[in-house]
């Protein structure tokens, strides 16, 4: 018995020799991952995110994936935010379970690029696939330094939402009173040229009211009906291209006695406030990524500034007392007619409107211009699939993430709530692809490190502004302090002329 015990050992001995000569001839790192007996010889490949949300639709796309891979299978780990690329950095040093591919928001890649965190994926054309349609905004989003540096997503933008039931029944009213006043004229005509018949008669307010030809005296007169394709029409016509026309808009709005503020939006929210200065304020440039594209202080911010100021005469929003949360169930009360809101706006609409606690329909427009004169452009933040620098199965970690990539149902929205980041997804709600068009024109957060601090002192200077601080000294500050951050030494803007934009629009009651 000992002598077959020691023959069995002496063959565990060759066995596992063999085993580290095979893997030191291999070339493979100690820490890779191994195949094992009974798993199919796939490679198994890890991915990390810190959105539970997300963790259903992962867990189907994970199944559906392995299924159809031959060389690898994925596991998943929903892990905590805090601190994510360092925790990533400090698994990926120690080679104990790191993630090959993990989810981040765009705007920090810099950071995880010079970490050795992200690289360029391995195949830079998928993102020009026309079937996909992946817009300028998203492979602006994952661009860096002329390289792409990871895939783009998902994402989250804000746009125009407003109460569609309002304002077809505005367009009915209004249709309504055209009509009442045509007939009216021509009644006065046709009494004027003595074609009528029969007394006038006299309203309370002292005018005349002429029966028109064929009435019949006491018969209340027929109200006309708007055809649903008018209703459309009109709609489309009364949805505003500038904020002035919402100005306008309030001015001659006839107004249920539900509706407490005409517009009303988060003014103490960057995101939300953003569009206002989005189209001439220059952060890094179109990828965000450039140190040397820097211009907060221009005439044109000045007088965007100077318009958002001046529409507190109009819209008085209390910022002590507004957030966005509070906005958006004003708006689902239908104690608004327009808001500024992003994506998750839907889905907790339709869910008041499934417990009986909204009763309207609703829409999401282009985000108006400003004026004639002054266009905008929202801010998106895109959240992409960036591949670890630290992996060893770089080839299968971008198979993966082209996988996802490549998503072409509402899967990822009806499960997540996730929009993803290219065109021509089938959603069922118009207000969805609606959200996926404003993305396409949007500016993406810039992901420069040296600015990080950027968005807080933009914001500050944004509540400055709605509170009456001078916009040319509040955004020349701004541009000096940024400058300063960047370069190390305080910068001296030259001062430039004072706004010259005047709404002159009806203020609001």
């Amino acid at each position: 018995m000992k002598i077959r015990f020691r023959l069995l050992g002496a063959v565990l001995i060759i066995a596992l020799l063999s085993a580290a000569f095979y893997y030191s001839k291999s070339g493979m790192g100690l820490h890779e991952e191994r195949t094992i007996f009974g798993s199919n010889d796939k490679t198994t490949i890890r991915l990390w995110y810190t959105d539970d949300a997300l963790t259903d639709y992962l867990t189907a796309k994970v199944v559906e994936y392995n299924k159809k891979s031959k060389k690898a299978r994925v596991e998943i780990e929903c892990v905590s935010g805090l601190e994510y690329l360092e925790e990533i950095s400090k698994a990926s040093v120690a080679g104990d379970n790191y993630p090959d591919v993990f989810i981040m928001t765009h705007d920090g890649l810099e950071k995880a690029y010079l970490a050795g965190l992200a690289r360029e994926i391995k195949n830079p054309e998928f993102l020009d696939d026309e079937a996909l349609g992946f817009s300028d905004s998203a492979k602006n989003a994952v661009t860096y330094n002329g390289k792409i540096i990871a895939y783009p997503y998902y994402f989250e933008t804000s746009s125009l939402l407003y109460n569609r039931t309002y304002l077809e029944d505005e367009v009915r009213a209004r249709k309504q009173a055209e009509i009442d006043a045509a007939e009216g004229e021509a009644a006065q005509a046709a009494a004027d040229a003595g074609e009528i018949e029969g007394e006038d008669i006299t309203q309370s307010d002292g005018t005349e009211q002429v029966p028109a030809e064929g009435d019949v005296e006491g018969e209340a007169v027929e109200e006309v009906t708007v055809s649903p394709e008018e209703v459309q029409q009109g709609v489309q016509e009364m949805l505003p291209s500038t904020i002035e026309d919402i100005l306008l808009f309030a001015d001659n709005y006839n107004a249920p006695e539900s509706v407490e503020s005409v517009f009303q939006w988060d003014v103490t929210d960057i995101f939300y406030n953003y569009f206002f200065v989005g189209n001439y304020m220059n952060l890094g440039g179109e990828s965000g990524d450039d140190i040397s594209a820097i211009n907060v202080y221009n005439e044109d911010t000045i007088n965007c500034m100077s318009f958002y100021q001046q529409l507190n005469q109009f819209f008085a929003i209390d910022e002590s007392a507004v957030n966005y949360d509070k906005v958006l169930q004003d708006f689902i009360d239908g104690k608004t007619v327009f808001t500024v809101a992003t994506s998750d706006a839907v889905a907790k609409i339709e869910a008041a409107k499934a417990e009986g606690n909204c009763s309207f329909e609703y829409g999401v427009a282009t985000m108006p211009a400003l004026n004639e004169n002054y266009k905008t452009r929202t801010m998106s933040v895109t959240n992409c699939l960036a591949i670890n620098g630290y992996s060893e199965h770089q080839d299968m970690a971008n198979e993966f993430a082209e996988f996802l990539c490549s998503e072409n149902t509402d899967a990822c929205y009806t499960m997540s709530g996730k929009l993803i980041a290219h065109e021509g997804i089938p959603y069922s709600n118009a207000s969805l692809v609606s959200f996926v068009s404003v993305y396409g024109n949007s500016v993406p957060m810039p992901k420069l490190m040296a600015t990080s601090n950027f968005w807080v002192q933009l914001e500050i200077a944004f509540a400055d502004i709605w509170d009456g601080a001078d916009v040319n000294d509040t955004l020349k500050t701004l541009s000096e302090n940024v400058k300063l951050q960047i370069n190390g030494t305080a910068v001296e803007e030259e001062r430039l002329p004072d706004a010259t934009v005047v709404i002159t629009e009806g203020q609001e009651e």
